[in-house]
């Protein structure tokens, strides 16, 4: 396979980390989740008690972060989090901030075999000429279970109607916020993951081998 970007797009829970990690592993492309980024600049503002509602603490806070780890913890996977997270993510100069930092990754490694990129916006905004655009298709219903039961694996307390409103309400906002919404990239392939993981893999099996 020559180099390539591969973007997976899709809501929140969707299975977007997990279908990328496989792709990862598989194909050996190296893996970067935008979610992480969000996560890890609400965690940052959260940590030094930033107002959330007043954008000149987040501007100011965004100035003095040199560095974000890419990488996933259990601290930035909490219910809390998440919500924060998706409340920055309407700001467009956060998501500049977030798409610098992807931007620069791929270039920084320009080395590597490939990039397996997941968010919300990856395939339509951030790496529009991606050699494969998929975008990752689930009902609310079920997204809601698997986050019901990956928050109860990890030892946080729980209510699956709450994830489930959670869920439809993130869907909402971002399916109508005024910068990058969630959409069907175009020239996207739409992958159905209502089922097993193994069926899911099958379809984006094909299209990878077609690269």
């Amino acid at each position: 396979m020559k180099k390539v970007i591969i973007t997976i797009d899709g809501p929140a829970a969707s299975g977007k980390e997990k279908i990328a990690k496989f792709i990862s592993r598989k194909w050996r492309l190296n893996h970067l989740d935008s979610g992480i980024l969000y996560r890890r600049i609400a965690l940052i503002l959260f940590s030094n008690k930033v107002n959330f509602s007043n954008i000149d603490q987040i501007k100011k806070k965004l100035k003095e972060i040199k560095e974000i780890s890419f990488r996933n913890s259990k601290k930035i996977r909490t219910q809390k989090i998440s919500k924060l997270s998706s409340k920055i993510a309407v700001h467009n100069f956060v998501r500049v901030f977030v798409n610098k930092l992807q931007y620069d990754f791929v270039n920084k490694n320009k080395n590597l075999k490939g990039f397996v990129i997941d968010g919300r916006d990856i395939g339509s905004v951030v790496f529009k000429k991606a050699d494969l655009k998929l975008y990752i298709e689930v009902n609310p219903e079920i997204r809601a279970k698997r986050r019901y039961k990956q928050l109860i694996d990890s030892g946080e307390k729980s209510i699956y109607a709450q994830i489930l409103r959670d869920i439809k309400l993130r869907d909402k906002q971002d399916k109508l916020r005024k910068h990058s919404p969630l959409l069907v990239p175009v020239g996207a392939h739409i992958i159905n993951n209502n089922n097993t993981f193994a069926k899911t893999i099958k379809q984006i099996k094909v299209l990878i081998d077609k690269i």
